[in-house]
């Protein structure tokens, strides 16, 4: 989470200073200043789809989640901040423009949030509570992807992060709305979904292969083969440059506030690898430079002209050449090996097994025997793992509010059900 969000500030604000900084010096002009923060946020967006299609989730678990997972919200908190960014008046900027972006910023993150997790918990409540949508896995299944699309329309007409809604709505129906259903509609939900997932991406690399072939592009591009090359070098050092200022300095945080619980950290050669699977740039760089440098995808502006080819030409770049370059570095760099089996590791008894999280007491044993704890002592031992580990602690606190109050009203596995996914 941390490298999707703090990360794209951070590679936005170097990608835009960097270009801000040298194209003029180079003679490349004419762009202002939201132009300039807009470039950021393009080259900011990884392409989640062919990183994850070159590392292997069996082969390196920990390295895949932490992938997709900065992958997702990377995504999407490039696509809101670029909306952020658009809303800027560029005759009215002064000095407080870093908090106008950063507001507007968080109010299209939690709104947009807040319309998905409320689509989302509707339909869950739907499936569970209501008989029209039950028994039916036709009406399941259509139910689900109705109200998935929905959300996103709903928060395009609104003016809301369409990407950043449909995403929450979809954590949410995974999490509630999905365990609803009956076992035939979650088998054709997972198929259809997943063919309709592999058919859009299909069409984006078809879209920006012919894309590349647009020759009216490149003729209106004045910009000499030179300068293209200097420009190209210039956004791929920044590009470099921006990922490393956030992974490795992030990464030793996240060792740091960890390193009194008994996950794994974060190794330098999982950061090697993590900073280099990330820079690989696709669909939605292509989509935001296009958004903000044509109208209907058409640019007479020779400045904008070049802008657009030079993020053709990094999207290729980067997706064959640190594409093709990922696999071999995993394997130099984390060669595969055996999980050892040791007494004790298998069905739950790991240490950092999902069932030690559910068991871990707010009280002591001895306390819970003999109702001796005090309400103070349990705050007290609340706020210490709180303090020495945050997200362990406040994964048992939402944990314990989810199986009360939220499974009850919409659904979900229960414990027993936790128990065989674990």
């Amino acid at each position: 989470m941390s490298f999707g969000i703090f990360g794209v500030f951070i590679s936005v604000a170097i990608v835009s200073s960097g270009c801000y900084w040298f194209f003029p010096k180079i003679g490349f002009g004419d762009l202002d200043a939201v132009d300039y923060l807009a470039l950021g946020t393009i080259f900011s967006s990884t392409d989640t789809v062919c990183t994850l299609q070159v590392i292997s989730q069996d082969e390196t678990p920990r390295l895949y989640s932490l992938v997709f997972g900065e992958g997702v919200v990377n995504d999407a908190t490039s696509v809101v901040l670029f909306n952020a960014i658009k809303n800027l008046d560029v005759s009215q900027l002064k000095g407080g423009v870093a908090l106008k972006v950063i507001s507007d910023f968080l109010y299209l993150f939690f709104t947009s949030t807040v319309l998905g997790v409320t689509i989302g918990l509707s339909t869950a409540y739907a499936l569970k509570a209501l008989y029209f949508g039950r028994h039916s896995t036709d009406r399941e299944v259509a139910l689900m992807a109705l109200m998935a699309y929905l959300s996103y329309m709903l928060a395009e007409f609104v003016d809301l992060s369409g990407i950043m809604t449909v995403f929450f709505c979809g954590i949410v129906m995974s999490h509630y709305a999905w365990h609803n259903v009956t076992e035939s509609s979650r088998i054709a939900t997972r198929h259809i979904f997943a063919t309709l997932s592999f058919i859009a991406e299909t069409f984006i690399f078809l879209y920006v292969g012919m894309d590349a072939l647009d020759i009216d592009k490149w003729k209106t591009s004045e910009t000499s083969f030179k300068t293209s090359l200097v420009i190209f070098g210039i956004i791929i050092s920044l590009v470099l440059l921006g990922r490393a200022a956030f992974v490795f300095p992030l990464s030793i945080m996240s060792n740091y506030m960890s390193r009194s619980s008994e996950r794994t950290p974060i190794t330098f050669k999982h950061q090697v690898v993590i900073w280099w699977a990330g820079l690989m740039r696709g669909a939605v760089s292509i989509a935001l430079a296009y958004n903000q440098f044509t109208f209907s995808g058409v640019t007479l502006d020779p400045v904008h002209a070049t802008i657009i080819t030079s993020t053709i030409i990094i999207v290729f770049f980067t997706t064959l050449v640190f594409g093709f370059l990922t696999r071999p570095l995993i394997s130099a760099m984390l060669p595969r090996h055996r999980p050892s089996t040791t007494p004790g590791a298998g069905a739950g008894g790991g240490i950092n097994s999902p069932k030690d999280d559910l068991i871990l007491p707010f009280l002591s044993p001895e306390d819970q025997a003999s109702g001796s704890g005090s309400g103070f002592l349990q705050a007290k031992r609340s706020i210490s793992m709180l303090l020495e580990r945050p997200v362990h602690t406040v994964h048992i606190y939402w944990r314990k509010f989810d199986d009360k109050f939220m499974r009850p009203i919409f659904g979900g596995p229960m414990d027993h059900d936790r128990a065989n996914y674990s």
